[in-house]
């Protein structure tokens, strides 16, 4: 059976998408549960001695200064799940919700939340027999964790609120029972151990990370087959040139074009045709380069976030201490999940521009619009539109989300990440750059058709054949759409990006 054991401390992002998109069980380590153990073990040292600390004999946020009696904690902890279940909007997609458990227990199993052993257990149970919260996508400041959506997330282990199982969406209690998974009464510390956290706006930022990875990779392939389109100059990715301005995403793009290029007989050399192409085409390393070192940088964060213990108070037992603090907080999340839309809005808006080249006849050559009987059709004159379309749209989300902050809990938590928000639309952004590559494939395949095919690069042969298995050059005006549509499937899938590498080697 495909395991992943969660530890707390060694998940990547590798073990996160087998979890949330290929179902693999989850199991905790030894140590782990060891370190659980002994963390509730101090909890329960704490109340039984009636000390006062955060959470666990205290109301919380402003209420922090109100203290709880024993015989009251386990209404503390169920009143805070149901009160803080406000989340509004449709429900997130199952994988982020795979996801935001997967993280969850992860964060647990670190030992220092001072959860019970038995309501972590039920977490996992849930995730590995695919009982799947409903959990509303909007709600989030992101600052004292992802108190709302992941309050959603509790209700069901409660027997409240609403779930997925098995496809089918029902009441919690029925999910629960239908997967013959005993419900939880929490008690001290339990609920705020479960609610305050990052791994909501972790999960999506996660999922639109890896798919970003890929992006930028299959941005390259599409790019390469533009150049090959415009008998495009490729002295201008000379590893000499790279070398002097070292930016690791600059060499590695100019890299994967050489190679994707390799043996072509549609590109040319400096002086053959041209001295020199426009931006979109001679400053690819650049472009696509920053994007990617941007999307390595966010990977460098998602790694650790991951594996952190992102609650409050956090539990050091072996010290005998309960510290709170702000691991909650959400600012590493929420600025690396802006930067992250922000590139993968600029692999669009550069994708757009060799479209609108190819398009355009005065700058391609080829017959306007990528049609001979233009006129009577229109081509690929509304591909571009609704290209800039997509493009125009990720201007607007790629504004940060995290240099906003709305004061909450009676001004105790004065400055808020909106980090979920920011992972939210980097996912937008994502979606909207698949198309925009999609719409580039399409295009560069049937410019490639009119300028003759004589002979491909080792890497874009393989792109252009699997294009032309799902389309055929278009000839007279058809339903766009579905031709788009197939183009992205092949990203999406990874087809296109797996054929390639397995034939050529990795792409960086």
């Amino acid at each position: 059976m495909n395991k992943v054991i969660i530890d707390g401390n060694s998940l990547n992002i590798e073990d996160f998408i087998n979890v949330v998109r290929k179902g693999y069980v989850v199991e905790m380590s030894k140590e782990a549960i060891e370190k659980v153990e002994k963390s509730r073990d101090v909890v329960d040292k704490y109340v039984d001695e009636g000390r006062v600390v955060y959470g666990i004999t205290t109301g919380f946020g402003k209420f922090s200064d109100v203290v709880i009696s024993k015989d009251e904690t386990k209404d503390l902890q169920r009143n805070l799940i149901i009160s803080h279940s406000c989340g509004v909007g449709e429900p997130l997609d199952e994988e982020v919700v795979r996801g935001i458990m997967l993280l969850r227990a992860n964060a647990l199993s670190k030992g220092f939340s001072g959860i019970r052993l038995s309501t972590l257990n039920t977490l996992i149970e849930m995730l590995n027999k695919g009982v799947h919260p409903v959990i509303p996508e909007k709600g989030s400041l992101g600052a004292s964790g992802d108190l709302a959506p992941l309050a959603h997330m509790v209700l069901v282990l409660l027997g409240e609120g609403e779930a997925y199982y098995k496809g089918e969406r029902m009441s919690g209690k029925k999910a629960m029972e239908l997967a013959n998974i005993p419900t939880v009464e929490l008690t001290s510390k339990e609920g705020l151990a479960l609610i305050n956290g990052t791994q909501v706006m972790t999960s999506v930022g996660a999922l639109a990370l890896y798919d970003g990875m890929n992006l930028a990779k299959i941005a390259d392939i599409a790019a390469a087959l533009t150049a090959e389109s415009q008998n495009g100059i490729v002295t201008a990715y000379d590893e000499k040139v790279h070398m002097v301005r070292p930016h690791s995403g600059q060499i590695n793009t100019a890299k994967n074009l050489l190679k994707l290029l390799e043996n072509s007989n549609m590109t040319t050399v400096q002086g053959e045709l041209r001295v020199q192409d426009a931006y979109s085409l001679r400053c690819l390393p650049q472009i696509h380069g920053a994007s990617k070192d941007a999307i390595n940088y966010v990977g460098e964060k998602v790694n650790i976030e991951i594996n952190s213990a992102t609650d409050n108070p956090l539990i050091f037992g072996e010290e005998d201490q309960v510290i709170s603090g702000g691991n909650f907080h959400g600012q590493p999340m929420a600025l690396s999940f802006d930067f992250l839309g922000i590139a993968l809005a600029e692999l669009a808006n550069v994708s757009e521009r060799r479209i609108e080249r190819m398009v355009n006849p005065a700058l391609s050559g080829l017959p306007a619009f990528l049609v001979e009987k233009g006129g009577i059709n229109s081509g690929f004159m509304i591909v571009q539109y609704a290209a800039a379309a997509l493009v125009s749209e990720n201007k607007v989300l790629a504004h940060p989300a995290s240099v906003d902050s709305i004061p909450s809990s009676a001004n105790q938590e004065d400055h808020v990440s909106m980090g979920t928000i920011a992972a939210r639309k980097a996912r937008t952004i994502l979606d909207n750059a698949r198309n925009v590559i999609a719409m580039e494939l399409l295009a560069a395949a049937q410019a490639i058709d009119l300028r003759g095919n004589k002979g491909l690069g080792k890497g874009t042969k393989i792109a252009y054949d699997l294009i032309r298995k799902q389309t055929a050059k278009i000839e007279d005006d058809i339903i766009m759409y579905k031709e788009i549509n197939k183009c992205e499937e092949l990203i999406k899938s990874n087809v296109i990006l797996e054929e390639i590498e397995n034939s050529i080697g990795k792409l960086y």
